[in-house]
């Protein structure tokens, strides 16, 4: 019964994320073809800018999409050779995500200034680091510390869709409060970080509880 509530519950995930990874790859599309009405990050005139942002957007919305289905119970048991490889093309994408962005932030900056810069660069280098620890412990065959940072991997991955989720909540509830269109409010400012940094830290939290109540427990049999 629990494994049929977790496989539905990643399977609603992946549908609600799916029309943001669409979007995402529509307009890194229309960016390298100059498609795009300005004021936009992607403009002609700056060509790695662009292929980081593109690399940035196209695969960060595949990892959005695709990272749920890494846990569904049923496919992790029963296609263990299909979790290995889409979990190996996950990573790189991951890597691409993390490296065009933080590849971009330096080039042109984001729209919001040194807030949004420091913010997002934090974000790409926990998403980086994160990515590369989950395979290193899985090939290492160290399958805990695989699980705890593919567990940390996996909220940071969604972190893009959080943001605009966020976003829409919060104008829903209070018509735009603290936000502007340069992203200078003081709700602009809080979510520089806070699509992914609370996340992270209640998956630090169940970790840490996780491992205590296993040490708890085999005291408790010893």
């Amino acid at each position: 019964m629990k494994n049929v509530l977790q496989t539905c519950l990643l399977v609603l995930l992946v549908l609600l994320t799916l029309p943001f990874a669409i979007y995402a790859i529509n307009f890194a599309l229309g960016g390298l073809r100059d498609a795009l009405p300005e004021p936009h990050y992607i403009r002609s005139d700056n060509t790695i800018a662009n292929l980081s942002i593109f690399n940035h957007m196209a695969a960060g919305a595949a990892i959005t999409v695709l990272v749920p289905l890494q846990l569904i119970p049923s496919l992790r048991q029963r296609l263990p050779a299909l979790h290995r490889w889409s979990g190996r093309l996950i990573i790189l994408a991951a890597i691409v995500t993390a490296i065009g962005g933080l590849v971009y932030i330096p080039l042109r900056g984001t729209i919001g200034g040194m807030p949004m810069n420091i913010g997002f660069s934090l974000y790409g280098v926990l998403v980086l680091l994160t990515a590369v620890q989950t395979i290193r412990y899985a090939r290492a065959r160290r399958f805990a510390d695989h699980n705890a940072w593919a567990l940390r991997f996996f909220w940071l991955a969604l972190g893009s869709w959080f943001y605009r989720v966020h976003y829409g909540l919060w104008y829903v509830a209070t018509d735009g409060l603290w936000s502007n269109p340069q992203f200078t409010g003081g709700f602009d400012l809080v979510q520089s970080v806070a699509f992914f940094l609370p996340y992270l830290i209640g998956a630090e939290v169940y970790l840490r509880i996780k491992q205590n109540s296993g040490r708890h427990s085999l005291a408790t049999q010893g």
